[in-house]
């Protein structure tokens, strides 16, 4: 028991150090190209934070083990937008500015719409399925970078200091990237072992500690970027990383190895994946996003709503 534990604490240090030179990383860089921080967040900081996910479910849904990859997705938005999210806003509610949060939501929406269609229509995603999502992957790559040549220089923002050079900044995200990804590994590996030990279902493990442990890099960008008062880098990565679950993550795991959504549990008689876990990924995303897209600010009673949820979300999923 004594090596889980030492290996739990190296992860734990890894996420830390690495979150805070991954947010100084990712705020030079939108500093040096005068970029919002929340583009930064939706495109170079989420395909960060984002690399567990990939790790996790593609190896999953390779060795035959889908419903992990398709539970990892679900459970990582539905754990983003209502648990990382909402400490963000709990803590330190602000404005957004809803210019820059349009392309990232309208493509979850209609990624999440076509996601959904699947399972609901034929409960496979298939090959074919996974090239449309990598192909909605590479389509808002394209419209983050053509936002990003157009987006206006931030107002008051601080020049990059003369010793801070791109190549030191592209060193702190990627060494970061790397340290957080070893540490959620770290973690979310004896963690899934001590659940099995418990008899906890696959599927479960999946869309709890799974989502949560790979969850993990998006939590400690977004306490790192709370404590350095970049708050809008935070709420763009977890919005990015959840386009990313549904179009990176599903994408390259279903064109990797084509899996079925999970049968393992049953809620009033119907799969509990399309009664319960679908509704309650687009009821956290509506309520994280509307306010941001029509008033420009986030309210502290909006995070405790997304916490509550989130709360009840993981009793009954350990209850059924």
């Amino acid at each position: 028991m004594l090596i889980p534990v030492l290996l739990f604490i190296v992860g734990l240090l890894c996420l830390i150090k690495g979150g805070d030179w991954f947010v100084d990383g990712a705020t030079g860089i939108a500093r040096r190209f005068h970029v919002p921080e929340l583009l930064i967040g939706a495109t170079v900081v989420s395909i960060g934070t984002t690399l567990p996910e990939v790790m996790v479910s593609t190896t999953s849904a390779l060795t035959g083990h889908g419903e992990i990859a398709y539970g990892n997705a679900i459970g990582s938005i539905i754990c983003n937008a209502s648990l990382i999210a909402a400490i963000t806003i709990a803590v330190k509610p602000g404005k957004v500015d809803p210019k820059s949060l349009r392309t990232p939501v309208l493509f979850f929406f209609v990624a999440a719409a076509f996601y959904a269609g699947v399972a609901y229509t034929t409960g496979y995603f298939s090959r074919p399925v996974g090239l449309i999502l990598l192909a909605m992957f590479a389509a808002y790559i394209i419209c983050n970078v053509m936002a990003m040549k157009n987006a206006p220089a931030p107002e008051e923002e601080e020049e990059p200091e003369e010793n801070a050079s791109f190549a030191k900044e592209l060193g702190l995200l990627a060494v970061g990237a790397v340290l957080i990804a070893v540490g959620a590994n770290l973690l979310v590996d004896n963690g899934t072992l001590i659940a099995q030990a418990l008899g906890v279902p696959e599927s479960v493990i999946a869309l709890t500690f799974v989502a949560l442990g790979t969850s993990l890099p998006e939590l400690v960008t977004a306490i790192t970027s709370l404590a350095k008062g970049h708050g809008a880098l935070s709420l763009g990565n977890v919005i990015g990383a959840n386009v990313f679950n549904l179009v990176l993550v599903s994408g390259v795991s279903a064109t990797v190895a084509p899996f079925t959504i999970p049968q393992n549990s049953m809620l009033f008689g119907h799969n509990a994946s399309l009664v319960l876990e679908f509704p309650v990924m687009f009821a956290v995303m509506l309520l994280l996003t509307l306010p941001a897209l029509f008033k420009g600010k986030l309210s502290r009673p909006q995070g405790i709503a997304l916490l509550c949820i989130y709360a009840a979300f993981c009793v009954v999923q350990f209850t059924i």
